[in-house]
């Protein structure tokens, strides 16, 4: 039985940080809304309580009736969850008299209490918050402070119950992932057997009792994601797959078939559907990115329902799903931040069941998975595409002469960062593409002035996107060489007929989103 940490999402945007954190310490965890907590699930050793966009004397804050929990799992509270559980006690949470944002430092804390386990005096934490608590539950006693925040952590007396008012969750805690150890791996007893390996065992044999003898089709893009879940369902139920890679027209140049030739070395059984008559015409005109995604969904749905006419006896679809796409499109808090095409169902007359055996993991996991599973680093290391591909990389309406000043350029950015190398502290050199996360070319909506030779040019802009991160889940832009950079755009602005400007995006995630649509 594979153990777990249950983490209790009441909206906060750094829950699935909390989630990412633990899966680093070799745990699993699953993130469940804070009012749909597994009763009765003997694999459950701890529980965490995520910080939310509410004040906890807000109407419409959200409770949990805490006795379903306490005294019976080690328990940690995380900003909200650490008001809640002291206000839910009969402790005081007030409006602190300025926003409590920013890097604050641990001035004071109990050395002896096993969640500061080997802690370092003033340990940097980060907090965020326009609440405090400003008295505690009667046999709730101060384990931290700050010179600003008296209450920064507590501990119910005798009871295995700590509540953070900082977030150890974020990157700024510098000590953050140690006190999740300290309460994951030493309070909850957790035996840190979370792994890429058990992962595939696990899963293969999940598939194999989920599936039977069933008949899967799988929606192949030509991403990290859909090729993993690919292998990983071809391992499990082998010829019962059939693997449907289609070419909505938007994908990277010579892409589809490129993507075809690798499927084939891995022994898969696809069918390639060239569908990018269709999406071109729905897309025509189409300017709202939801729109585009919508459409793009809707119009896989089809290709989909088309080709499982076909095969008469398949009973389910499998996806790539993985975590960050179903965070980013669904919300307890009823806040969407974009869609995505393979999140959200089926529509009933497809009459297939949802397969997605990628759905829990974070996208390093997907690559530790591939590995695992013996796939070769080209795909591996590919970096994310969306599944709408440049429809959303595309400001503005989507025209088959857009799409190919898109692939060209993109394609030029991509070889260079490829055959960039950057030299290693140890001498070693690495391509450039493997330093960066993801990257990217979009064509903007404008157009600009320029000059060629001796004539007058008013041609497309571009804008460079390249970000590092580990999970998606935040990233900031990639500090590119300045050489590198010159090369790339005297070459697009050189051979791309119809582009005069090139431009590079140095925002990150958050505030922006990776992709730009």
């Amino acid at each position: 039985m594979q153990e777990k940490i249950i983490i209790l999402d009441f909206g906060s945007q750094t829950t699935q940080l909390i989630g990412r954190r633990v899966r680093e310490l070799d745990m699993f965890c699953e993130i469940v809304p804070y009012n749909k907590f597994p009763k009765n699930d003997p694999s459950v050793i701890g529980v965490i309580l995520s910080g939310s966009p509410y004040s906890v004397y807000d109407e419409n804050a959200f409770k949990m009736d805490l006795s379903e929990i306490r005294g019976k799992y080690p328990i940690l509270g995380i900003c909200y969850g650490a008001q809640f559980m002291a206000y839910a006690n009969g402790g005081n949470v007030e409006p602190a008299g300025t926003r409590e944002y920013g890097r604050a430092n641990l001035a004071k804390f109990d050395k002896e209490n096993p969640l500061f386990k080997g802690f370092d005096e003033n340990s940097q934490v980060w907090m965020s918050h326009g609440d405090t608590i400003t008295a505690l539950p009667e046999n709730f006693k101060v384990i931290a402070s700050t010179d600003k925040v008296t209450n920064a952590a507590y501990q119910a007396e005798n009871e295995k119950l700590w509540g953070v008012q900082f977030h150890p969750e974020v990157f700024h805690s510098v000590q953050g992932s140690l006190l999740l150890k300290n309460f994951v791996v030493d309070i909850c007893g957790g035996k840190q057997d979370w792994s890429a390996a058990s992962f595939v065992e696990t899963t293969v044999a999940e598939l194999k009792k989920q599936l039977g003898n069933d008949r899967v089709i799988l929606g192949l893009s030509g991403g990290v994601d859909s090729s993993v879940a690919a292998v990983l369902l071809n391992r499990a139920i082998g010829k019962n797959l059939t693997c449907i890679f289609v070419d909505h027209g938007m994908l990277r140049k010579d892409e589809f078939k490129n993507v075809l030739h690798d499927y084939e070395c891995l022994g898969l059984n696809v069918i390639g559907v060239d569908a990018s008559e269709k999406f071109f015409k729905e897309l025509e005109g189409v300017t709202e990115p939801e729109r585009k995604r919508k459409i793009i969904g809707a119009g896989f749905i089809d290709v989909f329902d088309a080709e499982a006419q076909k095969i008469t006896d398949a009973k389910w679809l499998a996806q790539g799903t993985i975590y960050p796409d179903r965070i980013e499109s669904l919300s307890i808090t009823g806040m969407v931040i974009k869609s995505h095409h393979n999140v959200g169902g089926l529509p009933e007359k497809m009459n297939l069941k949802l397969c997605e055996p990628l759905q829990w993991l974070f996208k390093d996991e997907v690559r530790r998975v591939g590995r695992e599973l013996g796939m070769p680093a080209h795909l591996i290391d590919r970096h994310p595409f969306p599944g709408p591909g440049l429809a959303v990389r595309i400001l503005g309406d989507i025209t088959r002469e857009k799409v190919r000043i898109l692939q060209e350029a993109d394609d030029i950015f991509i070889k260079g960062l490829r055959e960039y190398m950057v030299k290693e502290a140890d001498g070693s050199e690495t391509a450039l593409y493997n330093k960066v996360w993801q990257a990217g070319v979009i064509l903007l909506p404008i157009k600009s002035v320029g000059v060629m030779g001796d004539e007058r040019t008013y041609e497309r802009a571009v804008a460079l996107r390249a970000v590092t991160s580990t999970d998606a889940m935040t990233a900031d832009w990639a500090h590119l060489p300045y050489d590198f950079m010159a090369k790339v755009s005297n070459d697009i602005i050189n051979k791309v007929k119809g582009v005069n400007r090139v431009c590079y995006d140095i925002s990150s995630k958050p505030p922006a989103t990776i992709e730009w649509e």
